[in-house]
């Protein structure tokens, strides 16, 4: 009668006791799943820096694309040439800025102040003018669906940057982005310069 073969151990149980076998699994787990941790947070970095590479959608719609601008409707806020969706134009929100706001009939709000000068600033800027839009990878549009942009004027300056040089618009520093500290020296100088809002 043939003898039965008994299971062959581990290797790493032959010279070992199970206990020792167990702790090596266990620490080897527990790296594999700190590697994953690590892999995912770089990931999540890259694509907030804009690193990654994006196909499709918004991105390549828009992104680097020289558009006209037709309506400017306040300082921060303008409608380009160029449909989206049932829209025979796209509006655009300038990315890391904020203006004051307009007068707002409908819910009896008064203009604030420096409102129309932002917007007339903007105007003279930026209307009918052939302008390029650049877009942050990881955010492409806000809460109402605006398409979030730097606008390259037809000189090579930037809108964003030049309302905060006037003293015409605030920076905004509540969502991340790759001109985040530069456009807050901006305004620092700015109020140093005491202009626009911060003349008083």
């Amino acid at each position: 009668m043939p003898r039965s073969r008994r299971p062959s151990r581990p290797r790493s149980l032959r010279n070992g006791s199970p206990d020792v076998y167990l702790r090596g699994l266990r620490r080897k787990r527990v790296a594999a799943v700190l590697l994953m941790v690590l892999a995912i947070l770089a990931l999540i970095v890259a694509d907030r820096q804009g690193w990654l590479l994006h196909s499709g959608g918004d991105w390549n719609r828009y992104d680097n694309r020289t558009v006209r601008v037709v309506t400017i409707v306040d300082g921060d806020t303008l409608d380009v040439e160029i449909p989206d969706g049932d829209r025979a134009t796209t509006r655009i929100r300038l990315w890391g800025v904020d203006t004051p706001e307009a007068a707002n009939a409908g819910e009896n709000k008064p203009a604030q102040p420096f409102s129309k000068e932002a917007t007339d600033l903007t105007r003279t800027l930026a209307l009918h003018q052939t302008v390029r839009l650049r877009l942050q990878a990881h955010r492409v549009r806000d809460i109402y669906g605006r398409l979030l942009a730097y606008i390259e004027l037809p000189d090579g300056s930037i809108l964003n940057e030049r309302l905060l040089a006037a003293g015409v618009a605030r920076h905004d520093p509540r969502f991340e982005h790759r001109h985040n500290d530069r456009f807050g020296l901006i305004e620092k100088q700015a109020k140093v310069d005491k202009v626009g809002l911060w003349a008083r």
